[in-house]
């Protein structure tokens, strides 16, 4: 996951070149994303009260909900958001989001994960996202590959688990276009799949 994010941030700074004078808004991230890159633009870090990172220099730290930005309209140059979407909820949530992103960035960079991959890209689990919801909760809820690779205490592996299961909702190619109309879908593989989903639009498709 390191290396794509690595790749992706690479992608994103060549992209967008960000620099002195440039504000980037970056929605549900932390400081440790932009660590993988330099950047001489104003980075604003928005994120829920309860996933917001301490302070750390170099950075402004909002918190808010991505549904509901606290910015005014086409306020920051860059939108970047980097699997965040699919965790907001609803669809109608979904729409939320991407309305906001769009009213305040002149510009953005909107990733999530592919629901045709068939590695489940939260939990770690094959196929398991493709199954009725109620075949879902009774596989996690009993294991993950997660949470044998990270080791989660019980409350936090209990929190990630029913956050899957009921706010989780992976978005395909279609619906991905049809929330960013005005974006161009770029595909990020792994072995020949589309592993993840990216809504761009930059200057240049502005």
């Amino acid at each position: 996951m390191r290396r794509f994010r690595r790749r992706r941030m690479r992608e994103f700074m060549s992209e967008f070149e960000p620099g002195p004078g440039m504000r980037v808004l970056d929605v549900g991230g932390t400081a440790s994303m932009w660590k993988l890159a330099q950047t001489g633009a104003q980075v604003i870090l928005l994120n829920m009260p309860r996933e917001a990172e301490a302070f750390e220099p170099g950075f402004w730290t909002v918190a808010g909900d991505a549904c509901a930005l606290p910015f005014r309209d086409h306020s920051v140059d860059v939108v970047f958001s980097n699997s965040v979407i699919e965790h907001v909820g609803s669809q109608e949530r979904q729409q939320q989001f991407a309305a906001e992103v769009r009213r305040v960035g002149r510009s953005y960079w909107v990733q999530t994960p592919n629901r045709w991959f068939p590695v489940e890209a939260h939990l770690l689990m094959p196929f398991v996202h493709w199954l009725p919801r109620r075949w879902q909760a009774a596989m996690v809820r009993r294991f993950s590959i997660w949470e044998l690779a990270e080791r989660p205490s019980e409350d936090r592996r209990r929190f990630y688990i029913e956050h899957y299961l009921q706010d989780v909702r992976l978005l395909e190619a279609g619906a991905l276009a049809r929330l960013f109309p005005d974006a161009e879908i770029r595909r990020e593989r792994f072995l020949g799949w589309t592993k993840s989903l990216i809504a761009v639009k930059s200057r240049a498709t502005s």
